[in-house]
Order: C-alpha cells, then sequence, then structure tokens
C-alpha cells in the first residue's frame, strides 16, 4: 500500500441549540463550544459566512480556539452563489476574501461553494468563476486587496506564507451530470463534493487531489442518521480515496480517475444536525477508520 492523504472527519457548523446538553455538557459556555468541537473532530465547517461576510476578529478567535493541528472548511458567502449567481465576481470574492478568512493562517482549509437547486450548468459562467479563484494564499491577499469601501476598515490582508488554496463546489442541479462539468473541475483542480442527500444529485467524479464529502442524511434532508450499514460503506468508499484510489463502486458521471500514489486528503462533514445526529454520526465513522477523532462522543 502507498502513501495515504490526511483524513479529516467533523462536523458543519458547531453552534446548535439542541446540542446543549446531549453533545454539549450541560452550562458550557456557548464561548467554548468551538473548543469543545476541536477537541473531538479533527475539522469543522464554518457557515456563518454562508450568510454574511464575517469580521477579522471572529476568525482570529476560531483560529485560537482551536488545536495547532485543525482545519476548518469555510463556507462561501450565498451573495456571490445564489443571490448573484456568479454574474459578478472579482469584488464580491475580494470582499469575502479580505473579510478575514486569511486570518486563519495555516487552518484555513477548503472554501465550499455552494450553488442553488435551481442554478444549471452554465460551461462559460462557471470557467469564469473557476479562473476567478485564487490559487494561493498570495493570490487570494492580492485579490483581497481589490474589495470596496465597506470593507475598508474591517479587512484582513496578510497572506502569511505562500500556501495553496483548495476550492470545492456542491452542486444540486440535474444538468451537471455532465462530461463537461467534469472535465471543467479536473481542468482547474477544484473539488466536486461528495453530497450524500435524498433530493440532490450525488456524484463521486475525482476532480482534484483532495475529496470532500458533505453527509446531509440520505433519507431526511438534515435529519436522518446514518445505520451501521451507511457508515461501514462510507468507511469503505474513504479507505479507497484516502489511499488515492477512484472506489469501482463509486457513482460517477466520467471515466475513474487515475490513482494518486501520494493518496488524496479526505473532508468529511456530517451536515445532518436537526436530531442532533451529526456528532455521534461523525465519531461512529470516525471511529471505523482508525479513531481520527480525537475523542469519542457520549451516546
Amino acid at each position: 500500500m502507498g502513501k495515504t492523504g490526511d483524513l479529516r472527519i467533523g462536523i458543519s457548523g458547531w453552534t446548535y441549540k439542541p446540542w446543549r446538553g446531549v453533545f454539549y455538557p450541560q452550562g458550557l459556555p456557548q464561548k467554548r463550544e468551538l473548543a469543545y468541537a476541536a477537541a473531538h473532530f479533527r475539522s469543522v465547517e464554518i457557515n456563518g459566512t454562508f450568510y454574511g461576510l464575517q469580521r477579522p476578529q471572529s476568525f482570529q478567535f476560531w483560529h485560537d480556539a482551536t488545536p495547532e493541528d485543525f482545519v476548518f472548511a469555510v463556507k462561501a458567502p450565498r451573495y456571490i452563489t445564489h443571490m448573484l449567481r456568479l454574474t459578478q465576481l472579482e469584488i464580491p470574492i475580494a470582499n469575502f476574501l479580505a473579510s478575514g478568512v486569511l486570518a486563519l493562517k495555516h487552518k484555513l482549509g477548503p472554501i465550499l461553494w455552494q450553488f442553488p437547486p435551481q442554478m444549471k450548468f452554465d460551461p462559460d459562467r462557471f470557467e469564469r468563476f473557476f479562473a476567478a479563484l485564487p490559487v494561493d494564499t498570495v493570490a487570494a491577499s492580492v485579490l483581497a486587496q481589490r474589495h470596496d469601501a465597506r470593507l475598508d476598515d474591517r479587512s484582513y490582508l496578510e497572506p502569511g506564507d505562500c500556501r495553496p488554496m483548495r476550492h470545492a463546489v456542491e452542486i444540486r442541479h440535474d444538468s451537471f451530470r455532465s462530461d463537461a462539468f467534469i472535465a471543467l473541475l479536473r481542468r482547474y483542480g477544484i473539488g466536486l463534493v461528495v453530497a450524500d442527500t435524498v433530493d440532490w444529485p450525488l456524484l463521486m467524479d475525482l476532480t482534484s487531489d483532495f475529496v470532500y464529502c458533505r453527509l446531509h442524511g440520505s433519507e431526511q434532508l438534515y435529519v436522518s442518521g446514518y445505520d451501521d450499514d451507511a457508515l461501514d460503506h462510507w468507511a469503505h468508499l474513504i479507505c479507497h480515496w484516502v489511499q488515492g484510489e477512484d472506489p469501482e463502486d463509486a457513482l460517477r458521471v466520467d471515466v475513474p480517475s487515475p490513482s494518486l500514489a501520494s493518496g488524496r486528503d479526505v473532508f468529511v462533514y456530517f451536515d445532518n444536525d436537526v436530531k442532533v445526529r451529526a456528532p455521534r454520526d461523525a465519531a461512529a465513522l470516525a471511529a471505523r477508520l482508525g479513531g481520527v477523532s480525537a475523542k469519542p462522543v457520549a451516546e
């Protein structure tokens, strides 16, 4: 067996009232919830960035509240993906990057770009979008400096060390079941989100050197949990991905991707949070894969 990539299993967001007294200990201050979650998992998705621009102080707090080897995935603003629908790119992306994303420093993981169910694949529009995305933190800093006046007194522009930036796209319309879309992702090294849900396409084409997986609940969106058989199946797929392999039973549009001798980094986030299933399911999956969560989650 060759090298394996870095496997990170975690949760989508961490601030949920129903989790208090269930996942989080009774009486735990809200400001300590991230630190508690980070003691159990190696990564979380930041979802607040989807709803509006955050401030550098928030990103700095998140950075400081988590272990040195922790990684955040950051969900990009819906203003770009759902409202503008990629009709404007430079300034909106610059504003997002200038809002403090780079303050996460080496803890900055993939950027998640989620698109609405009504948005269809437009090759020209998506190629312009992919071409506009920064490939590293230095390019991100340069682009962030083009932010508009709203961020003049609340921007963070320091790139730190030059590190590659990863981008992943979550699609929700059947028109993306297209060889042309998969080829475009591969050309730009953009990850295709493996999104398990009853409502939207489940595609597993490997299009980059990492895999980004979101488990929303395959029976009821955001609600249903994962039983042992389902978790075993996802563990099987992840074992192949992290070793750089494209599983034979993966649901693909295009031909399998060549194996990577170095393995692929794999990010898995449970987003079935309505009934407090996400932390338990994430811990159960991690246990199947060598205990990559730091601590067990109480039943």
